[in-house]
């Protein structure tokens, strides 16, 4: 048969396949997402999440190594306090959990990124993500301490800063917030497209932050919606943000890619709690092979659109990468 065109041709051996790769991945895209906790000496396994551990401030350094070992140079932290009010003052307490930790981070790694998360709903009794009037959640009332918030994280050390609330203004707010303080070269990662997913289930068990009543569906996004995400997206743009997020990720590719398409920024996604315990769950089952699967589900985000992959797999990705899995 006389064919001009064998797309095969270029998939002869693993050199060419390398070498006309579309879609190429680095350790240095990957992030990963680490929960700590008020006490001494804990390392916690969180029962949800296998193999993903709450740490006291005291025993983070272990894991810190561990990722810097790895190729792993960017960490985002979440703070879980012993203590939670309805102003969620632990969020922006000079001496919060969080605070803590990116100081002694700070100290034990210097060479790692450190990144914020700025939300309000792993602080406060009620479980929502901002201040309540009644059984709504005050969206102007809670931008200031949001930003207040993120002001804290910095000086304590953050380098980024990743407001993930989805009140409506907060980048601006928390932007506002750093140049009056002298940060105004620290970049802000906003949660720009963050749905109400429940893929977010195994984290609310992480982070003790599961709403006392009601649900997130007045703030965070209807996950029908793909017009609103870009909204959502450009908003953020014009409020100053320097880098975007969809989350989740894996059930999202159609809109990295359009958030891609139609911004400038560089863009993250976010593989969340609900995809990993999936995928350690039928791993464990014996129905999948974990390495594959999850290098597949984060070429699929890379492929998407995504620069940035935000994962409780970011040791294992890298350690794939060495083994030449992806890349």
């Amino acid at each position: 048969m006389e064919l001009i065109h064998r797309p095969r041709r270029l998939r002869g051996n693993q050199v060419l396949r390398k070498m006309v790769r579309e879609t190429r991945v680095d350790k240095s895209s990957l992030v990963y997402p680490m929960f700590i906790i008020e006490g001494t000496n804990i390392k916690e396994e969180i029962p949800s999440m296998e193999g993903q551990y709450r740490y006291s401030v005291d025993r983070m350094e272990e894991k810190l190594a561990e990722l810097c070992d790895a190729g792993v140079s960017a960490v985002m932290l979440f703070g879980i306090p012993a203590h939670k009010d309805e102003a969620g003052s632990g969020a922006y307490a000079q001496d919060g959990i969080v605070q803590k930790a990116f100081r002694k981070a700070k100290e034990a790694c210097p060479d790692l990124y450190l990144i914020g998360d700025v939300c309000m709903c792993e602080y406060t009794s009620h479980g929502h993500c901002g201040l309540l009037r009644g059984q709504e959640v005050d969206n102007d009332s809670t931008l200031e301490l949001l930003a207040e918030t993120a002001l804290s994280q910095v000086q304590a050390g953050a380098d980024m800063v990743a407001p993930s609330d989805m009140m409506d203004g907060r980048v601006a707010a928390i932007r506002q917030m750093l140049d009056q303080n002298g940060y105004n070269s620290t970049p802000i990662m906003s949660y720009a497209v963050k749905f109400a997913s429940s893929f977010y289930g195994p984290f609310r068990d992480a982070a003790g932050s599961a709403p006392a009543f009601g649900d997130r569906k007045s703030y965070q996004m209807d996950f029908h919606n793909r017009r609103e995400a870009l909204k959502e997206a450009m908003m953020d743009v014009k409020e100053g943000a320097d880098i975007l997020m969809v989350k989740p990720a894996m059930a999202y590719g159609d809109l990295i890619r359009q958030v891609k398409d139609q911004t400038s920024l560089p863009l993250a996604a976010y593989s969340v709690s609900g995809e990993y315990s999936m995928v350690k769950a039928a791993a464990k089952a014996g129905f999948i092979d974990e390495e594959r699967i999850l290098c597949e589900m984060a070429v699929s985000a890379y492929r998407a659109g995504a620069d940035i992959y935000i994962t409780y797999f970011a040791k294992e990705l890298a350690e794939c990468m060495d083994k030449g899995m992806i890349g």
